[in-house]
């Protein structure tokens, strides 16, 4: 996908800083995938996983993020206003409804975010959808922006963690990404990590 951006992606203004994006992309991962993505590069697991634990339990000070060591919600201010943790915090007990009833006909679904309310941070991820097909779980996810370099590993991995609270196999994660971009202040590093090198991405605010 990184690739794809590089060779085909557009150039867009953004008040965060210009980027180069694509629209209405799709990622299907398997299992195998997931593997090759973790083992192979990178990721703040700790973090990712600590971060994932408060989301859920409705931790909305940026404080308490910071105090495991996540700095990355501090340009938003003390509070996370109609965030995450607003949505997400709704998620323990829809798998705790989906371990319980495990049916096949049923599609779950967790919705992020909401059009009438103020936010300092409307959730990338907007969406996530549960299925089980064949005795197999299969995660659907739309996100309305993903950043390619930064933002869209920490997603697959949280999706991966959260699919593994529900007792069901991992058939698969596909992600709907209605924008997918990189920053121009880390092409030359996306470059460099597709090429093999390690890489430390600039994270943009605004």
């Amino acid at each position: 996908m990184l690739k794809k951006i590089l060779d085909k992606g557009k150039d867009q203004a953004n008040k965060k800083g210009n980027i180069k994006f694509l629209t209405n992309q799709k990622l299907v991962l398997k299992p195998r995938d997931l593997l090759e993505i973790f083992e192979g590069h990178g990721i703040a697991r700790k973090k990712l996983a600590t971060e994932l634990e408060l989301f859920q339990k409705g931790e909305r000070s940026t404080e308490a993020y910071r105090e495991k060591g996540i700095s990355w919600w501090d340009y938003c201010g003390p509070i996370l206003v109609n965030s995450y943790p607003t949505y997400l915090e709704q998620l323990p007990d829809l798998i705790k409804r989906i371990n319980k009833e495990k049916r096949n006909s049923k599609n779950y679904v967790l919705f992020l975010g909401r059009n009438d309310v103020e936010s300092n941070q409307h959730p990338c991820l907007s969406l996530i959808q549960f299925q089980i097909l064949s005795g197999k779980l299969m995660v659907s996810a739309y996100q309305r922006s993903s950043d390619g370099s930064l933002g869209l590993p920490a997603d697959i991995y949280h999706l991966y963690l959260i699919s593994k609270q529900i007792e069901v196999p991992l058939g698969s994660i596909t992600l709907f990404l209605g924008n997918v971009h990189v920053y121009n202040n880390n092409l030359e590093g996306t470059k460099k990590l597709l090429a093999g090198e390690n890489v430390q991405f600039n994270l943009n605010v605004g």
